[in-house]
């Protein structure tokens, strides 16, 4: 399957299920969120690490990264500051780029939400940055408890951002699939007016 159907294909499916199809595996910290409960994200990783409150390698970033990558960002653990803005949203943008991902702040919060650029962050924040330029491009970061390597797949909703290995992705998938059908199947048996604990055997299991 090629990059681009994989994209396709995890697009369809929320961070936690994939989260759970993969075993409880990928998930980023609950802190990281859309700026907007709306946006959606669904990409290839280009992985990037700042320096505490340095934002000159993210210029770089958005104009080296590809179309359809998505800027995962690793801000060293420093958050009073707000690394991004519209301006580098429009940029990125227009570069073809889907989306950032950072685990630190943001800030033109508005701008960027009115021009539909999806960002996942830590929160916002008015202070500005740096520009001493260190940092990594394109090379393996850890965000949580997951290492995120280039052309890993990122995928991020309002509950949550969730990192699929290249080497899970396809198995990711099929698991996935087989989850939706089993919660229809589920979802019918709530209607029909059986209770959570009888479907999942746990009224026998626990005596309920």
């Amino acid at each position: 399957m090629e990059t681009k159907e994989i994209i396709e294909a995890l697009s369809k499916f929320s961070s936690a299920t994939l989260h759970e199809a993969m075993g409880k595996y990928g998930d980023l910290p609950y802190g990281i969120k859309p700026i907007s409960s709306k946006m959606k994200v669904c990409g290839t990783a280009y992985p990037v690490k700042t320096i505490p409150c340095d934002n000159t390698i993210l210029h770089r970033a958005y104009a080296y990264a590809k179309p359809g990558d998505v800027l995962v960002v690793d801000c060293s653990g420093y958050y009073e500051a707000g690394y991004w803005g519209d301006l580098m949203s429009l940029g990125a943008k227009t570069q073809g780029i889907a989306g950032l991902v950072i685990d630190g702040c943001v800030r033109d919060a508005d701008d960027i939400e009115a021009m539909n650029f999806p960002v996942f962050s830590r929160g916002l924040c008015i202070k500005g940055t740096g520009k001493h330029g260190d940092g990594t491009l394109n090379e393996p970061i850890i965000i949580g408890n997951w290492i995120i390597n280039p052309g890993d797949f990122i995928v991020g909703d309002r509950d949550g951002v969730v990192v699929v290995p290249k080497e899970k992705a396809l198995d990711a998938i099929e698991k996935a699939k087989a989850r939706e059908e089993k919660e229809a199947s589920v979802r019918k048996e709530l209607l029909a007016g059986k209770t959570s604990i009888q479907i999942y055997g746990w009224d026998k299991k626990f005596g309920f």
